[in-house]
């Protein structure tokens, strides 16, 4: 019984999608309505059920539990920006900026440099193989 209600609820989700896909404004309208009634219900029960101090208790603990923590407000980048000591982008001068993407490019051409590299060895090898 309960196999049957998700199958059918996973073809009702399939078809909203597919008919919503087409209409993009009409589905962001939607998803970011039920995105507010969601937490505004999480909001309220957690206000129902606990207190403010213990529910920010709760969430941290889950969110430590979880490793979403620190990515959640901080971020990957700022992390690892941190680690390689690197500057933000807003101390950057105009000079360095444009080296890091001198540098980019130069790497998306070594980068296709070896993929050309790359699809000619494996010609060589059916080739071979042949």
């Amino acid at each position: 019984m309960l196999k049957h209600i998700i199958k059918e609820l996973d073809r009702l989700e399939d078809h909203v999608r597919h008919w919503l896909s087409k209409r993009p404004l009409l589905y962001a309208l939607v998803a970011g309505v039920g995105v507010v009634l969601f937490w505004r219900g999480v909001w309220d029960l957690a206000g129902l059920i606990i207190g403010p101090w213990v529910s920010l208790l709760v969430s941290v603990v889950i969110m430590l539990i979880t490793g979403t923590f620190v990515s959640f407000f901080i971020g990957d980048q700022i992390i690892i920006s941190g680690m390689k000591a690197e500057k933000r982008v807003d101390e950057k001068t105009e000079e360095e900026i444009r080296k890091e993407e001198s540098e980019i490019a130069h790497l998306d051409e070594d980068m296709e440099l070896l993929k050309s590299q790359v699809a000619d060895i494996k010609r060589m090898i059916e080739k071979a193989d042949l």
